[in-house]
């Protein structure tokens, strides 16, 4: 049987990977914020997606990894097979 740890035992374990993935995080905004914009162009919609996705990983609760990946994640379309041309036959 497995024991549940607790949320000390989870950050004695976990705190430098998590601490070094938001430093790449920070540092590849950096390097986003520094490069020069395409004028005239509208914003990359991208930046959004992360903008959001660093929202929902400022508030507590359990769900952040479920609504990040939503975020990330485009609308399910019933049509994906017939789009994707899935649905032809092989030989």
């Amino acid at each position: 049987m497995t024991q549940t740890r607790d949320a000390l035992q989870i950050l004695d374990r976990d705190f430098l990977e998590l601490r070094a993935k938001i430093l790449e995080i920070a540092a590849g905004l950096d390097r986003v914020d520094r490069a020069p914009a395409r004028h005239g162009e509208p914003p990359d919609p991208r930046l959004g997606q992360l903008r959001q996705a660093l929202d929902a990983l400022s508030r507590p609760g359990p769900d952040r990894a479920e609504t990040v990946q939503l975020i990330f994640s485009l609308e399910y379309d019933p049509d994906w097979r017939a789009k994707a041309d899935l649905d032809r036959e092989r030989p």
